[in-house]
């Protein structure tokens, strides 16, 4: 096989998984904001491509490395085109592109656009190419030590994942996030994502493109299959981990966690992924899909860090691990294979000076631009919504409204609605409709769905056609029953429901009433409410015709 073609097929994976983090991003965080978070996704290529291009790229690869420490720009990509290593500058290019994205879904739903792509260029044109030359230059120091990170836990996660913490401390909390009780202590609230689909399909795509994370760089195809193995068996115990223990731990098995779990999984595995043994990976997983709920759940709970999607707790820590990890479970030099202490030392040292360095530089980073051009959006733009206020942009799904209650599906009536022996419902004198008064009387029906074909083919069956229709969300007796989003406790109150509104005259309201109980009746919490009320005027639009007139080609 040829490994050159293969090495950069994995790097064109490795692209794609800005789709992936997109699609995690935008679907653990609200509607409102979907646009403004695919365009920093987008932006974090292109405007990363640009400065590395110009500046990242050559302090990152040059063969003139000062110190081990940083390179000197030789801009070959201009002066000498086709003798330049483009496979190089491609492959680095992409995973440049993946430690910049990482922050932008712990600082989401309020950070202004603008500061956005400020730091998201100071994280590639000298945060990642520094930091990375140390490892992946031959000439770096770490190189020289014998610094491990195959693929990038802590060249890339950790490093994103670090600018993530720093971010969302000095940026603070999404309104409404915490609350702060008269006793001193603080309430957290759970803030559901809109779509949990987008975010286990980005999963899914960043699991896939994961192979060409890890596996291309790979020198032969036998190791290629090792770590393919590795990343393979990694995050699937992650999952499983994480499935049990919040299972153990809430009573109900955490979905968004476990989709959190699978890439904390695949973070833990990037470094090691060529020099551990199944085993090692078995083991790295299991501490992963552990690792990333404490986390996510200490920064929620203890130090109130706002962090939407948990990339704090999936790359930051777990990149730390992986990291170290392979100073525990490297088959050759780890420590729990003989291989004594002193290749965990320098994994330890490795990490903690490649956070160090992230640390200082994007903590000046953010001040700068908090001071300067402003780091999150008013409050007023955040309520609102990013989409709107940052872009322009009404909404990320214009043309997706609310499904006809009656193409859902459901229940309809099988043949002839049978009404013989109904009974109209005794209401109070001032809402009872007289034939011959022509009185006014409006019912409005909330029920369930998948009643509304019976409820429909009655009204008709008892002369009733004209009626308004609407989606809405409500709650009865449920108002009780709790839930969990990520391990924080919330209200489960709302359910979707319909809101039928008729306006008789002719027929009587009491006959309305019983004609809905009737078809909505299933004995079961949750069958629905009706609503009687008087009406004072009706005028038709069209006509002019006002009250009684105006509702006769309804045949109420």
């Amino acid at each position: 096989m040829d490994m050159s073609v293969w090495y950069l097929v994995g790097a064109v994976l490795v692209f794609f998984m800005q789709c992936g983090f997109a699609m995690v991003e935008t679907g653990f965080t609200r509607a409102k904001n979907a646009g403004n978070i695919i365009m920093k996704n987008l932006m974090d290529f292109c405007i990363g491509t640009v400065v590395f291009m110009f500046l990242g790229y050559g302090i990152m690869n040059s063969e003139n490395y000062f110190f081990g420490l940083i390179g000197m720009p030789d801009y070959q990509l201009f002066t000498d085109f086709y003798g330049f290593n483009w496979s190089n500058f491609f492959f680095q290019l992409v995973f440049c592109a993946t430690a910049a994205t990482i922050v932008s879904g712990a600082m989401a739903e309020r950070t202004k656009f603008l500061s956005y792509c400020v730091y998201s260029a100071v994280i590639s044109a000298v945060v990642y190419p520094i930091e990375a030359g140390w490892v992946w230059n031959g000439q770096g120091w770490l190189a020289g030590l014998g610094f491990v990170d195959f693929a990038g836990s802590s060249v890339i996660h950790m490093v994103g994942g670090i600018s993530a913490l720093i971010g969302a401390i000095i940026l603070g909390p999404r309104i409404g996030k915490y609350t702060k009780k008269k006793d001193g202590t603080v309430e957290v609230h759970a803030i559901p994502g809109h779509s949990l689909t987008l975010g286990a399909l980005g999963c899914f795509i960043l699991w896939f493109c994961w192979y060409g994370f890890n596996g291309a760089a790979a020198s032969d195809p036998a190791q290629m299959a090792w770590i393919l193995g590795n990343t393979t068996i990694a995050p699937a115990v992650a999952t499983v981990a994480c499935m049990v223990f919040t299972w153990a731990k809430n009573g109900k098995p955490d979905v968004s966690m476990c989709l959190n779990a699978s890439l904390a999984g695949l973070v833990a595995i990037t470094a090691p992924c060529a020099t551990v043994d199944a085993l090692g990976s078995v083991i790295i997983g299991l501490v992963a899909g552990i690792l990333v709920v404490v986390v996510v759940e200490v920064l929620d709970f203890r130090f109130h860090i706002d962090d939407p999607v948990g990339a704090v707790g999936v790359h930051c820590a777990n990149g730390i691990w992986g990291t170290v990890a392979d100073g525990l479970f490297n088959t050759e030099s780890g420590l729990f294979y003989g291989g004594g202490v002193s290749h965990l030392i320098v994994q330890v040292l490795g990490c903690a000076a490649i956070a160090l360095y992230t640390v200082i530089l994007m903590t000046i980073t953010f001040k700068v631009i908090k001071a300067t051009i402003g780091l999150r959006a008013s409050a007023e733009e955040e309520i609102i919504g990013l989409d709107i206020t940052e872009h322009g942009l009404t909404s990320a799904y214009a043309d997706f409204l609310p499904s006809a209650p009656g193409t859902l599906g459901g229940e309809t009536v099988s043949g002839p609605v049978d009404i013989s022996g109904l009974v109209p419902t005794e209401l109070a004198p001032s809402v009872t409709a007289a034939e011959s008064g022509h009185k006014l009387t409006k019912v409005t029906i909330v029920c369930n769905e998948e009643r509304f074909g019976i409820l429909r083919d009655t009204m008709a069956a008892i002369g009733v056609t004209g009626m308004t229709v609407t989606n809405v969300m409500g709650c009865g007796e449920q108002l009780g029953k709790t839930g969990q989003y990520r391990g924080v406790e919330m209200s489960m109150n709302l359910f979707p429901k319909i809101q039928v509104d008729i306006v008789v005259s002719k027929v009587s309201p009491g006959l309305v009433v019983a004609a809905a109980q009737k078809a909505l009746y299933t004995g079961k919490t949750g069958d629905g409410k009706i609503f009687v009320y008087n009406v004072d005027n009706v005028v038709k639009v069209r006509t002019g015709e006002k009250d009684y007139d105006a509702l006769q080609d309804q045949r109420g």
